[in-house]
């Protein structure tokens, strides 16, 4: 509102909300801050879990961090950027959403007391930039190479960004599935689509019963029960067109005048059938998948001629079968041939806790797997289900960049040392902001022995100085919480991909630097929708004695 020469100017929609000035900032830092804290306790292998309801009374039990921020209703503007955060995070790596997070809402924090020391929040943002980029190189500088074919060190980077999800029960059979798909599906350039890592999830049977298949699961069953459950040395045919008679393309009337002309249509709809089955047979196939629809005619046929046939088969299944097997989705069935087949050693049906699926196997190079996991209950079914994309996407990272660093919170207190080294030749005080992001990168190492029930400050002290100390393996020391102490974590096994470390300290950087340059609000009234009808009314309060509506 502004006002000339004593008249009161509105210039926005009454019950518009502005907020400006340090309360903007404020109340934007508190939000940020708050989402922090609602993940920050389900950091680290010690990590707890949370209980989320929604609305209709569905639970989600987990501790991934994008999950819970996903779970939750956020209406906060600010708060919603930190849910982007783990969005990126995940998106990227598949791990350290929770770390991403929680540095933001840190290095809000200590933007926070800058302000309150009179620091223009442009000189905080332009600190926090220059610190990002160091910490980039840092990262850069003490990561470690692997090759593509280390197969223990791709096990323990699958196995540390599996610890605290639920999988521990498990540990040693899931890394095993997880590293042999990500290495069956891995390009000759070095590129791993998780993609054709096919997941299903079956509740029944315990954890140990889960189990991967060289070749691709279809959760479907036969279209009649007189095919073969089970077909050795397949030849496989993918056809994305229907096995049925083909309707006219336009609108067409048959007008039939006797009988004997009714049978002859008839007749003459099964011989169109009968004649695409007969190409099908002809081609060599014993399998077909399809993904339209299957006539109860041409069932018949196929199941008379020993052919095993599934129909409506999603369009991503056809893809991932075509990689296994090597055959081509063909689209007419005029370009059925015996070269387009692809080939598996075994296609059978099989029941699993229940219910009837397709195991496609013992194919020759397969370029796509699946693994089935098992678990007693739902809830724990879906949290490892959760866990087995995120060691997935690492140790596929890991393979395309072929580069890890220490996990355990090493990397922080590295990066917060060399940080705090650095800010001193920077001077000014673009100095102040650097030593701030040192500051709240300790919040990871931090937040791990507070969530292992140990005493942060002894902890920090303890890996400050065995950082300090110098020495080859000194950047590997990082917080071992079985032990409560500080620890070499390449011995110990803790390791991450490189590029959850880079991505979660450019994209809390940048969330921060975004909501620290906000310092006004402008919020729309919440719009309430009139009642029907109630427009066209006016307002008819008082209108010849008639009470208010």
């Amino acid at each position: 509102m502004s006002s000339l020469g004593g008249q009161p100017i509105l210039i926005l929609k009454e019950g518009s909300q502005r907020t400006r000035g340090r309360d903007a900032q404020s109340g934007n830092i508190a939000a940020a801050k708050a989402v922090a804290s609602a993940v920050r306790t389900t950091l680290g292998p010690k990590g707890m879990d949370k209980m989320l309801v929604d609305t209709i009374g569905d639970v989600v039990i987990t501790n991934d961090g994008v999950t819970i921020l996903k779970e939750m209703d956020i209406e906060h503007p600010a708060a919603k950027m930190m849910v982007e955060i783990a969005k990126t995070q995940d998106d990227e790596v598949g791990d350290g959403t929770t770390s991403a997070v929680v540095i933001a809402g840190e290095l809000l924090k200590r933007a926070e007391d800058l302000l309150d020391q009179d620091v223009h929040p442009t000189v905080i943002a332009h600190g926090y930039r220059i610190a990002a980029d160091k910490a980039q190189d840092i990262l850069n500088e003490i990561a470690i190479d692997i090759k593509p074919d280390d197969i223990e060190m791709l096990k323990k980077l699958a196995e540390t960004a599996m610890t605290g999800k639920g999988a521990e029960a498990a540990k040693e059979k899931l890394t095993e599935l997880v590293v042999k798909a990500v290495t069956m599906v891995a390009d000759a350039d070095g590129t791993v689509d998780t993609e054709y890592v096919k997941v299903e999830k079956r509740v029944g049977g315990s954890i140990e019963d889960s189990e991967i298949v060289e070749g691709m699961i279809i959760d479907k069953e036969r279209v009649h029960p007189a095919m073969p459950r089970i077909v050795k040395d397949a030849k496989i045919l993918l056809l994305n067109a229907a096995v049925e008679f083909k309707k006219t393309e336009v609108d067409a009337e048959i007008s039939i005048t006797s009988p004997d002309q009714l049978q002859m249509f008839l007749d003459e709809e099964e011989r169109m059938i009968r004649g695409i089955v007969d190409k099908i047979v002809a081609s060599g196939a014993n399998v077909l998948f399809c993904q339209k629809g299957i006539d109860d005619i041409a069932q018949h046929y196929l199941a008379k001629a020993g052919i095993l046939a599934v129909r409506r088969v999603k369009k991503s299944d056809m893809e991932k079968l075509a990689r296994a097997t090597g055959a081509a989705i063909v689209s007419s069935i005029d370009a059925i041939a015996p070269e387009e087949l692809g080939k598996a050693g075994t296609v059978e049906e099989k029941k699993v806790s229940g219910e009837e699926m397709i195991f496609v196997t013992e194919c020759e190079n397969p370029k796509a797997v699946s693994i089935i996991i098992r678990g007693g209950t739902e809830h724990v079914v879906d949290e490892l289900d959760r866990a087995i994309e995120d060691a997935l996407r690492v140790v596929s990272v890991a393979v395309e960049d072929k580069k890890f660093v220490a996990g355990g919170g090493a990397p922080e207190i590295e990066l917060s040392l060399r940080l705090r080294e650095y800010a001193a030749t920077v001077g000014g005080r673009a100095q102040l902001a650097i030593e701030a992001f040192a500051n709240a990168l300790e919040i990871i190492p931090r937040t791990l022995a507070e969530n292992a029930g140990l005493d942060p400050i002894d902890m920090l002290v303890a890996l400050r100085a065995s950082h300090e100390k110098g020495g080859a393996n000194a950047k590997y020391m990082g917080l071992d919480v079985f032990n409560a102490a500080s620890g070499d974590m390449l011995k110990a096994g803790v390791v991450e991909p490189l590029r959850v470390k880079t991505q979660a300290v450019s994209s809390a950087a940048e969330a921060a630097i975004m909501i620290l340059r906000i310092d006004d609000v402008i919020a729309a009234s919440k719009s309430s929708a009139p009642a029907p009808g109630a427009e066209d009314m006016g307002d008819m309060g008082g209108m010849g004695g008639m009470p208010p509506m």
